[in-house]
Formats: structure tokens, sequence, C-alpha cells
């Protein structure tokens, strides 16, 4: 069984993403297709300007409205991932006539961009799955032969003001089309639940291999705290403007001035410069890292935090990082922003609000110990992406449809 991937998260997304750590499972076993989410026209003159290095590599192929086919060096074997050619820009229109024809243009440049992929390929036999991206073939047309199409919904699509314009109403529809829906929190199948024909919780995993090696190997001081001294708090994600509660991470740095807070991750907002948090003198930023790169960066974290902000988009969020965080040992942080982050209060420190926060942060280190760092990777150890496709895999043969 071949398994396409149909995602938002590309092959060079700088920080780890949900789809490519399945893929990456997967492959062990399967062969994987890999679909990157396409450029639009719009994207490929903003890469331009901006000096897109990726983007300039794959140039040629999208104009000339050809696959790019790529491996990635950490999945070695069984794995392609593919570059559709560009598309055209239509998030700016309002729903009507003209943004479903030229929806449905856009829907066939990805669907030859995968007929294409599958022909050469060889194969025939294979799961859809779109994970997060109902803008382009929510669920895939018959005609295409899948065995079975599923639809991945790992975050409240409504909360963000570009993908709302379309997307609540796209993943609706995906829902209702695709064989099974998998949601990634307890909110986010209340909200798909009266669309869906079959859904299922999926909850997010950790490439533990990957994570334990902060506890098995010996790595030197990274460049970032070369010079620093005492005790790092840490923090490991997309430091975005939905999420990430920057008050708190700059009370955080002035209510510990013997700590460094080493921040990890793209910077996508404006709000650490606007209050001065880039500022203080133990903040770091780290900037992004891949998946291998974090283990040096963690081990030398006394404390993890998951600073998340409590709104409408973090109540529908089960952690990615949570996991990853226990699989490095870490003692963990995080402010109660959903239901599901409240799984882990037996392994995990969850404040309700700025102080209680900031006070975790030295009670963590204070009561950390070998026991806690083994309970924390034993947790770890029941929630591995390999045991995700596991699951995975009797699902698709419990909800595949009869025939295929």
């Amino acid at each position: 069984m071949t398994f396409v991937f149909f995602t938002l998260f590309r092959t060079d997304n700088p920080y780890s993403s949900i789809s490519l750590s399945m893929a990456r499972e997967l492959a062990k076993k399967h062969p994987v297709i890999y679909v990157n989410h396409p450029y639009s026209f719009k994207d490929v003159v903003s890469g331009l300007k901006s000096g897109d290095l990726v983007l300039r590599q794959r140039l040629w192929a999208l104009l000339t409205f050809q696959n790019r086919y790529e491996t990635v060096d950490t999945i070695p074997q069984n794995f392609v991932a593919v570059q559709p050619p560009v598309t055209l820009p239509i998030n700016w229109l309002p729903d009507g006539a003209l943004y479903r024809f030229l929806q449905k243009i856009n829907n066939g440049i990805v669907a030859r961009s995968i007929r294409r992929a599958l022909k050469r390929q060889k194969t025939t036999d294979f799961v859809y799955i779109n994970c997060y991206d109902p803008f382009f073939l929510g669920a895939l047309p018959p005609s295409l032969g899948a065995k079975m199409s599923i639809y991945h919904c790992i975050d409240d699509i409504s909360q963000n003001e570009y993908t709302a314009r379309h997307g609540e109403r796209l993943e609706n529809e995906a829902c209702q089309n695709a064989d099974l829906t998998l949601v990634t929190s307890s909110n986010l199948y209340a909200l798909k639940k009266p669309f869906a024909k079959n859904i299922v919780h999926f909850f997010n995993a950790a490439d533990v291999d990957n994570f334990k090696k902060v506890l098995t190997e010996t790595y030197p001081k990274p460049a970032e705290l070369v010079g620093k001294t005492g005790k790092v708090i840490g923090f490991v994600g997309n430091l975005d403007e939905l999420r990430i509660d920057y008050p708190l991470l700059k009370k955080v740095a002035e209510d510990h001035p013997d700590k460094t807070v080493l921040l990890v991750g793209p910077v996508n907002s404006p709000e650490p410069a606007a209050i001065g948090l880039d500022r203080l003198p133990n903040v770091v930023f780290a900037g992004s890292r891949r998946l291998h790169e974090l283990p040096p960066l963690l081990q030398h974290m006394d404390v993890v935090m998951i600073p998340f902000l409590k709104n409408t988009l973090t109540k529908s969020i089960y952690p990615l990082k949570i996991n990853e965080y226990l699989a490095a040992g870490r003692p963990v942080v995080a402010t109660s922003f959903s239901d599901d982050i409240r799984f882990f209060e037996f392994c995990a420190y969850i404040a309700d609000d700025h102080a209680a926060f900031s006070a975790d942060l030295q009670r963590a280190i204070d009561e950390d110990s070998p026991e806690k760092i083994t309970e924390r990777t034993q947790i770890a150890a029941c929630n591995t992406w390999a045991m995700r496709i596991i699951q995975l895999q009797h699902l698709i043969e419990e909800y595949q449809p009869h025939g295929s």
C-alpha cells in the first residue's frame, strides 16, 4: 500500500510538522508520495523578491507546469516529495461562482500532479491523506482510484484571518467527502463531528528516538549559550502571534534574571520587538532548527515551556511539542490553554496565570530528579509516531469503504 500525503507543510518547513513525521514513520515499511502545498503565482513573485533559495531551485518546474521530485536526507527510502506546478492565487476572492470555477482549475492542477506521481511510482493501490490543506483536494476524487480518502484536521482553521476566509467551509466539505476524518484534539472532535462521515481522535506524537538522544548523547554547549551562565528556560516551536503569550515570556525573563530564556523557532510576530522582549539581556532567539538539530539545544535546557495564550485557537490544540519535551526528559511548564493539556497534569506543571507559570518554572527545576526523568520518558514512549501509525493502519482496515 502506498500513502499519498497532500499537506500544508512542505518538506522545507522551518519547524517540525505532523505530516512529515507521519510520512517518515510510514516510509519505513510503505512507499510514500509526499505532495507539498503548491505555490501560487503570488507566492512565486514574493518568494523571488525575498530571495527564497528553495523556491529558486523549484522555479523551472513550477513555471513549466512539471512535477519536481525531491528526496529528504532524513527519509532515505520509500519516500519521494512532489512539488506541484504553480497555481492561481484565489483566496482574496469572495465565495461564489468565480472562486469555485478557479478552485476547480487549481484542483485540476494538483490532481494531475498526483496522477503523474502515481504513474511514475507505478502504483494504483494507495490511501490518500490530506493534512490540513482543504484548499486543494480536501478529499480525492473517486476517479483517481484511492482505496480510501482521509482528512486530517490539526487546528481550528477559523481562527486565522487568511485561512478562515474559505477554509472553514472547505474543511467542512472535506470532512463530508472523506471516508474518515482524523482530529488531533477533543475540541476539534466536537467542531467537526457534525460534518464528518466518520471521525476519530488521532492525537499528536513524537519522534522519540530523536529526542531521547538528549539523555543518551553528550553535546557541546550550543553557540547561542556560550558565555551564558545559570539555568536555561527553553521553548521550541513556531513563535507566531496567534499562540504565543509574549507578555508571559517577558515576565518570565524579568522574574528570572539569573537564567537564560532560549527561544528556538521562527519568529512570525512583530510583538517581541514591540514589547521589548528581544532587547532583554537574558533572552536569546536561536532561530529555526530542523528536527534532528533540536537534541543538542534541549540537552542544555533545564526546564521547557509551552507559553500559549488561552484563546479559541489554542482551545483546540494538543501540542506536538509536549511529547517531544517528555521524550527528552525535560520538566515541562505549560499554560492551561486546553482541556487536552490537562491530560498531562500528573507529569507536567499546568499554570492558570502568569504568576503561577513563572513560579512553576523554578519549582520544576528544583523538583527535577532521575525518577521524574524516567517517568516522563515512559509517558513519551506511549506516544510515538510508530504507535500512531499502528493506530492508523487499524483505522484504515475499519473504515475503508467496501469494495476498495
